[in-house]
């Protein structure tokens, strides 16, 4: 990864003009499993994050990219925090709404803080340096 951000970082009203007729959405109870025979039609999939301390959705992104296969948009919505980001690009998301009143900006610092990971990721589809 090399602090190299490939994860697109909107905000509320970006993620607003962003419309898509090919968007599914998943509340972070949902079972990734039920959208498998539809993944070649859709082009995002929405995964909703209702509290910063509730991970699920860190797990549907993995089964998503991982076991089903699916190469579109996986984007986080709902309390998405700064320091959430890079963890949510290592675990398959491609796109993030930030919660409202954060810094765009600064979201996008937070990519250059860390210059690598021992642990291999499904962003960069390789193995630790």
């Amino acid at each position: 990864m090399n602090g190299v951000q490939r994860m697109r970082i909107l905000t509320q009203q970006d993620h607003d003009i962003d419309k898509n007729e090919r968007v599914a959405r998943l509340a972070n109870d949902d079972d990734p499993f039920t959208l498998k025979d539809r993944l070649t039609e859709l082009d995002r999939i929405e995964l909703h994050f209702p509290h910063f301390t509730d991970g699920r959705a860190y797990s549907q992104a993995y089964l998503l990219r991982r076991r089903l296969g699916f190469r579109g948009d996986l984007r986080a919505t709902g309390d998405v925090l700064i320091d959430q980001l890079v963890q949510m690009e290592r675990t398959g998301f491609s796109s993030a709404v930030l919660k409202e009143g954060l810094d765009l900006a600064d979201a996008e610092r937070q990519f250059a803080r860390f210059a690598g990971f021992y642990q291999g990721d499904l962003a960069s589809h390789r193995d630790a340096e």
